[in-house]
């Protein structure tokens, strides 16, 4: 076969709204002979609404290898067994000399650390607004104020 891929389908029928969700595929790690895996969504997928985000799976990972979907425009059914995303394999090319070994084993999704998001502010018709309380030794002052956010600062109006 001259696919670059190979297909993952899923291993239950699952009902997909705009949140992101796990969709579990019977298949489990590790990828062998010391292959990486990044998890893709097939195109046809996509032309039909479903959207997967990709990932990278560890040669070292033993659980199962779930694909993140969701879809724009719910509810979506997706049966046992649609072929809906692929792997493609690849060995790694990065040398690391004093690198901490963690070997991942069946965590998965977040268990090399979790990614830096430390404030969200959902946005509405409002504008988003918040109380800060300013103190300078004996002196406090407190103002509620308009938010907004650049590369590695904040503004408070």
């Amino acid at each position: 076969d001259s696919s670059a891929g190979l297909d993952l389908a899923t291993s239950q029928p699952i009902l997909l709204d705009t949140a992101p969700k796990a969709v579990p595929t019977g298949v489990h790690g590790p990828t062998g002979d010391g292959n990486h895996a990044l998890l893709l969504g097939r195109s046809s997928a996509t032309m039909m609404g479903l959207f997967n985000l990709p990932g990278v799976i560890d040669t070292d990972f033993t659980g199962e290898s779930k694909i993140m979907m969701w879809t724009p425009q719910p509810p979506c059914f997706v049966p046992q067994g649609a072929r809906v995303a692929q792997l493609i394999l690849f060995k790694n090319s990065i040398h690391k000399d004093n690198a901490i070994v963690e070997h991942r084993g069946e965590k998965g999704f977040g268990s090399k650390g979790s990614p830096g998001v430390f404030w969200v502010q959902k946005l509405t018709e409002g504008r988003p607004m918040l109380w800060c309380t300013m103190i300078n030794g004996e002196g406090k002052i407190v103002v509620n104020g308009l938010i907004d956010t650049g590369t590695d600062v904040t503004i408070i109006a």
